[in-house]
């Protein structure tokens, strides 16, 4: 009598036991990703602007200016595996680039002081070259160490702002699209022709 209550609620409980774990499948197949691999949309405050950083994603500000700088430099910054993402924009006095070659002040701001943290006896740039976004002139900048780990750094002049991304990256494919997929996530309001 025993066994047949049990060949009974056996019988009962399989197809119940089976549907849960069913449904707990699903729910782990909808779960969200884990953080690491989530992605937040950042826009701009007067929406000129809108990208893509690895989430979460800190915003600061920083009110010393520079000479020609019209606003404070404001700053997004956000890790993943361990891999810095930056990007920052900082408005110039009105008519700061127009009497200027912009395609030179893109590269001598993106360039920077490169060569003095970044020697090229220790070091490989694997892309020093003028971009555009939009039309906008840029500069790209990536440099490589002898283990392979990347920095990357783009430079964009739109108008009398001036937009900057630095990402770092290991030598995997992973932390390679990351990056990748952060630098190429800048979208802008402006368009030049």
């Amino acid at each position: 009598m025993l066994t047949r209550r049990f060949v009974l609620l056996a019988s009962t409980a399989l197809p119940l036991a089976a549907a849960s774990a069913q449904t707990f499948a699903q729910t782990l197949a909808q779960a969200p990703a884990p953080l690491a691999e989530q992605w937040q949309t950042v826009v701009g405050p007067d929406l000129r602007f809108r990208l893509e950083m690895p989430a979460p994603v800190e915003k600061t500000t920083s009110g010393e200016k520079e000479k020609g700088h019209a606003s404070e430099r404001i700053a997004w910054a956000s890790k993943l595996d361990g891999e810095m993402f930056d990007f920052d924009f900082v408005d110039y006095q009105p008519g700061w680039f127009s009497d200027k070659d912009t395609k030179e002040m893109a590269r001598e701001l993106g360039r920077g002081e490169a060569e003095k943290a970044f020697r090229r006896d220790k070091f490989k740039y694997i892309r020093d070259e003028p971009i555009t976004l939009q039309g906008w002139d840029g500069y790209a900048l990536d440099i490589e160490d002898p283990e392979g780990s990347v920095v990357m750094m783009r430079t964009y002049i739109v108008k009398d702002r001036l937009y900057r991304f630095l990402v770092t990256a290991k030598a995997d494919d992973k932390t390679r699209a990351a990056a990748k997929r952060f630098l190429e996530s800048l979208r802008l309001a402006d368009t030049r022709s």
